[in-house]
């Protein structure tokens, strides 16, 4: 038993120095390639005193909706008790700030796994799309190739682990295969792993896939910490990482030319007090040539039609003269779609 462990260990570090050259070897590109966007949200932990957590993945829900993505593409696992928890003098709202400015939980949130769902086996089914046929399409990532995925962690972690809901944990070893399976089933593009807990690198460490960039809210032996407390319900609202993540996402537009270079800095060890790890040699593109959009906002498939159809008096549709009707499909940013003012 133990000499096939040692096999798999050299196997695993074999695949990765080769997945190493061949993003060293491949054509760098500035352009991402990809389709469409989605966004896996999740809150790992639960009860009151863990209330910054959920503000940490509401606030980033927030974000990425204000860019862009929507519901239908986000995936969004949290405990959601802290709402209508006895302990909120504020019924239905949850706020990120003590100033109360922004009630992230607001009136349109829709939270696609809830409470006991928020599990090990969940989260990596979703991932690799291994759920049973009776689920509903609310709960299915329906990625592909072409697919740009933003997947965001929050809770409380350790050297190689993070915890769910304080009864189970996940590996870094189960979600790098966890990535590699959803690679060998072209499911992905490019993934964006951002992870906000202590000892948060650990997590990103044992990853092999191609075209994966990883950032995290602390190194290993390093504790992520909480940024302040709301003094009326007694619990810190929000994590440093977190807070000038979001800081520096309030200032990004759907039309925005800021980079991945620029957000894996905006939070420097005088403000973090931990320092951020960054993990960028799965990543074919450069950090300073890849948008935020890329990750953090949408593109959608247009085709525009050269001719209008032309409707006749029944309502129905009547086929043009001219037989060309479509030019081939053309991919605009979420921002080149809006109306012009």
């Amino acid at each position: 038993m133990q000499q096939h462990m040692i096999k798999m260990k050299k196997l695993y570090s074999i695949y990765g120095l080769l997945c190493c050259f061949w993003n060293f070897f491949s054509p760098v590109s500035s352009i991402s390639g990809h389709s469409n966007n989605w966004a896996v949200l999740v809150d790992t932990s639960r009860f009151w005193y863990n209330y910054r957590h959920v503000a940490n993945v509401l606030s980033i829900y927030r974000s990425v909706k204000r860019l862009g993505i929507p519901d239908s593409q986000i995936i969004l696992m949290v405990a959601d008790d802290m709402a209508c928890n006895p302990r909120n003098p504020r019924p239905a709202a949850v706020f990120n700030n003590e100033d109360e400015n922004i009630n992230v939980y607001g009136d349109d949130v829709e939270v696609d796994y809830r409470g006991y769902e928020v599990t090990v086996e969940n989260f990596v089914r979703l991932l690799t799309g291994r759920l049973p046929p009776s689920t509903p399409r609310s709960k299915r990532l329906m990625v592909d190739e072409g697919s740009n995925i933003l997947v965001y962690l929050t809770g409380h972690g350790g050297d190689g682990f993070l915890k769910f809901q304080d009864i189970e944990e996940i590996t870094n070893i189960e979600l790098a295969d966890a990535f590699e399976q959803m690679w060998q089933k072209r499911r992905y593009n490019e993934i964006f792993f951002m992870v906000d807990t202590c000892q948060a690198a650990s997590m990103y460490e044992k990853f092999y896939s191609p075209n994966i960039l990883a950032v995290a809210s602390s190194l290993v032996g390093q504790d992520s910490l909480s940024h302040h407390v709301d003094s009326d319900i007694g619990v810190y609202v929000i994590d440093r990482y977190t807070y000038y993540a979001l800081a520096f996402l309030e200032k990004v537009t759907p039309a925005s030319n800021s980079t991945m270079e620029e957000f894996v800095a905006v939070c420097p060890k005088r403000l973090c007090i931990s320092d951020v790890g960054v993990r960028k040699d799965l990543f074919r593109r450069k950090l300073s040539e890849s948008l935020v959009t890329d990750f953090f906002g949408s593109v959608r498939p247009v085709k525009p039609l050269q001719e209008s159809e032309n409707i006749n008096l029944d309502g129905d549709a009547v086929q043009s003269s001219n037989e060309s009707k479509c030019e081939p499909t053309t991919i605009y940013k979420y921002a080149e779609q809006m109306p012009s003012i």
